[in-house]
This record gives structure tokens, C-alpha cells and sequence, in this order.
């Protein structure tokens, strides 16, 4: 098999992907993106785009096919709380270099994850109560069509195309470049509190209690996770991003959830939430599965759910992780962009994580688990988690907005040359989607 690597040798998050490329094709400018385009034209090959490579699914290499590498297109200039960003920018890149100027950016929860993947798809992170998702924070991109035209998109440039990128995935053309909102928040008050999943029921009860009263300044994510002994326990990772004192009566009130065996959550720098998300979840050979669920609200339904698929994981490194979407997330209209959830909510991470053995048991549990929490949660789900099969949430993913993202993608891509995450095939939505759920 012929594979061109120019830069670095192919590694995936997930090792359970084992397919590979006919060509990986490094690129440093938008100029190879099309040369690259080109060449897969002459050759009748797939494409796909690598940048993180933290796609579970493995859409980043289609078997066969020609890889646009984009790891070389990884610089970062801050410039007036604007990063310009390259297409293969990490969201620790990002970070850093927000961080030199003295500010945060809107990341994801791992540093490893590449920023243009996470961003076009949505981006759950620790400062979503006060910036929104990763998505809300993308001002412009410049992108590489199917035909090879190079083109600049922002809310006054090709609008529609930038509308569809936000939420749509890397579904249009190849993204080079980004530039994102920074925000005003270089340290934060985050850590962990840990506590005994003998708790579990009052802990995440509790939480859900909690967060209904939180301010957009306080950012929770929770779940189940092992100790280091591989029995489970549950945890609840705080973000403070507002005046400290005030953030510490919330960890205390967060700590009083239960009885903590272990409480470290202080002023750091923005990036140690990510740098504890890449320890935890590392590319370093491990399999992965994962499902998806909305959840309206912590109900005790939804909890006993939540508790007997952490009770029943199949291996001490798979985890479940529950996201909030809140405070700002919730006040951009629905018709806004292309993501299609604006209400508060819990995105539940169902991760299943295995070096070896038998990968069917593991995948099996991550659908018990989904098949458990499907009666307490609302239609659809996040789609950058959703697998090609998961066909009922990706018709509700996108809310009263897939038609409309169906039209662009059709002008702007009509040969389907980019396969990234899943579309649907029509408009479905069943739920009350949050503000401006009626716009276009």
C-alpha cells in the first residue's frame, strides 16, 4: 500500500480503528488542500481530513482512501482576544497560545482534541455556562470547496456556508483555518471532588438540584469513573470562570453533595481541566466505543439508570460522563446556528474503554447503557459522537434545522466528496429546542 506520511506517523485515539489509507498527504497551506482535492479526483479516491484524530468513529482515515493531513496547520496568533487558528490546531495549542495573551478560548474537555472538529460539531467544555459551546465562539474560517475554490466565510461572507459549519461538521469542504473569540478568563477555579459511588444516588440527585440554581460562571461536569483500585466512584469536576471568593462557596456547597473522599479544586490556569481529560483518556493504544444521550434533567429515573450502567461497565477504564448545557449555550437561537439544542440539558457520554479482549461485550455495554437512559432522555443527541448507524438520533440532531442544512450541503458539495459527522436525511424534531426554536 503506497502511504505518503510527510509529517508524522497516522495515530488515532482509537485504537479499535484499524483501517487504513491508500495516501496521507500532508499539507501546509490551502494550495495543497486543493492539490490534494485534485489528486483524489484523478484517482477516484475517498477523502477524508485528519486533524486531532479524536473522532472515536474513525471518520479521519476512510479505508482506502486519501487523507488530507492537516497536523502541519498548526500555528496560533492572538491578536486583540482573536486566535487565528490552523486547520490541525489542538485545543491545547489554542489554549497556550490564549493563554501568553491573557485569555481562555472555549475548548472541549481534552487538550488532544483537534479544534476544528470539536468546534464545527459543537463543543461541550468547562466554559460553556459563560461562552456557550466551542461552535459560539467561531467568528469566521476559511475553507477549501469540493471544486477547489478557496474561500472566506463569516457571518458577512457566504453566511449560509458559515451557518452550516457551525454544527454541521466538516461536511462542506476542508476547514484551514479558524478564527475564534477569546475569553477573559486565563485562570479558573477547577479540580475535582470525588466521592463513593455508594453515594451515587444522593451525589448525582444533588447535583442536578444544584445546577438548576448555578450561574453561567459555573460549569459542572460529572460521572462515574474507577479509583485507581478499579472499583467505581463518582465524580463532579467544578469550573469557576468569575470572581474566585464567590466560586467558593459553590465547590463548598458541591463538596456538602456527599461525603468526598477526596476534595482538589483550586485557582489553575485553564488548561489543567484538559491536561487531566488527556491523562484520563489517552491515545496510547486503547479501544473506545461511545453513545450518546440528551437528558432533560436529572431524574431519579434517569440517576437509578445512570448508577446501574456505572455498576455494570465491563472494564475499570470505561467511564460515563454527563455534560451541562447552560447559561450562555442557551441563549443563542436555535435557527442560529446549525446545532439543534438551544434548552438546558445533559449530554451523557457513555465511553467504553478496553486494551484488549473481547470487543464485543465492551460496545454491547455502551448500548445497554444508551438502550437504559433512552426512555428518560430527549430525542436526538450530539453529533459528534453519533456513529453512521444511529440513525433516530441523527434525524432529532439537528433539530428544525436539517432541511436547511441539507440544502447547503447539496450546493456547496454536491458529489458528497466529504464524509464527516453523520447527517440526516430529514427534519424530524420532537422536543422543544430552546429559544428561537421557530427560526430559520
Amino acid at each position: 500500500m503506497n502511504v505518503e506520511i510527510a509529517s508524522e506517523p497516522l495515530l488515532l485515539w482509537n485504537g479499535a480503528v484499524e483501517h487504513s489509507p491508500a495516501v496521507l498527504v500532508a499539507c501546509h497551506s490551502p494550495e495543497h488542500v486543493r492539490a490534494a482535492l485534485q489528486r483524489a479526483r484523478e484517482e477516484e479516491l475517498p477523502v477524508s481530513v485528519l486533524g486531532g484524530g479524536h473522532d472515536w468513529a474513525g471518520r479521519a482515515v476512510r479505508p482506502g482512501g486519501l487523507v488530507i493531513d492537516l497536523r502541519p496547520m498548526r500555528a496560533v496568533a492572538v491578536q486583540g482576544g482573536v486566535a487565528e487558528v490552523g486547520g490541525g490546531a489542538t485545543a491545547v495549542d489554542l489554549v497556550a497560545a490564549a493563554a501568553d495573551a491573557g485569555y481562555a478560548a472555549a475548548t472541549g474537555t481534552v487538550g488532544a482534541v483537534g479544534m476544528a472538529g470539536l468546534a464545527l460539531g459543537g463543543g461541550y467544555g468547562p466554559l460553556c455556562g459563560v461562552a456557550g459551546l466551542a461552535l459560539d465562539t467561531l467568528l469566521g474560517a476559511e475553507v477549501v470547496l469540493a471544486d477547489g475554490t478557496i474561500v472566506t466565510t463569516d457571518a458577512e461572507h457566504e453566511p449560509e456556508l458559515f451557518w452550516a459549519l457551525r454544527g454541521g461538521g466538516g461536511n462542506f469542504g476542508v476547514v484551514t483555518s479558524m478564527r475564534f473569540r477569546l475569553q477573559p478568563h486565563p485562570t479558573v477555579l477547577a479540580g475535582s471532588v470525588l466521592f463513593p459511588f455508594s453515594q451515587a444516588a444522593e451525589v448525582l440527585t444533588g447535583h442536578g438540584e444544584l445546577l438548576a440554581e448555578a450561574p453561567d460562571a459555573l460549569t459542572v461536569q460529572t460521572g462515574i469513573i474507577s479509583s485507581p483500585d478499579g472499583t467505581p466512584v463518582v465524580f463532579v469536576n467544578p469550573t469557576w470562570a468569575g470572581e474566585l471568593r464567590e466560586g467558593e462557596s459553590w465547590i463548598q456547597r458541591i463538596e456538602r453533595l456527599g461525603a468526598p473522599i477526596m476534595s482538589m479544586v483550586g485557582p489553575v490556569p485553564y488548561a489543567e481541566p484538559l491536561r487531566r481529560g488527556d491523562q484520563l483518556f489517552a491515545a496510547d493504544g486503547r479501544r473506545y466505543a461511545i453513545r450518546t444521550r440528551w437528558l432533560p434533567a436529572l431524574t431519579a429515573e434517569a440517576v437509578s439508570a445512570l448508577i446501574a450502567a456505572g455498576q455494570e461497565r465491563t472494564s475499570p477504564l470505561s467511564a460515563i460522563s454527563i455534560h451541562h448545557f447552560h447559561g450562555a449555550a442557551t441563549r443563542v437561537g436555535v435557527g442560529d446556528t446549525t446545532f439543534g439544542i438551544r434548552r438546558e440539558h445533559f449530554m451523557v457520554e457513555l465511553l467504553a474503554s478496553w486494551r484488549e479482549g473481547d470487543d464485543n461485550r465492551h460496545r454491547t455495554w455502551a448500548d445497554a447503557a444508551a438502550n437504559r437512559l433512552r426512555p428518560h432522555a430527549l430525542p436526538g443527541g450530539y453529533a459528534n459522537l453519533l456513529a453512521a448507524d444511529h440513525h433516530e438520533q441523527i434525524a432529532n440532531a439537528y433539530g428544525p434545522n436539517a432541511e436547511r442544512l441539507l440544502a447547503m450541503k447539496a450546493s456547496v458539495d454536491p458529489e458528497h466528496m466529504f464524509t464527516a459527522i453523520a447527517l440526516p436525511t430529514a427534519s424530524s424534531p420532537t422536543f422543544p429546542a430552546g429559544p428561537g426554536a421557530s427560526g430559520s
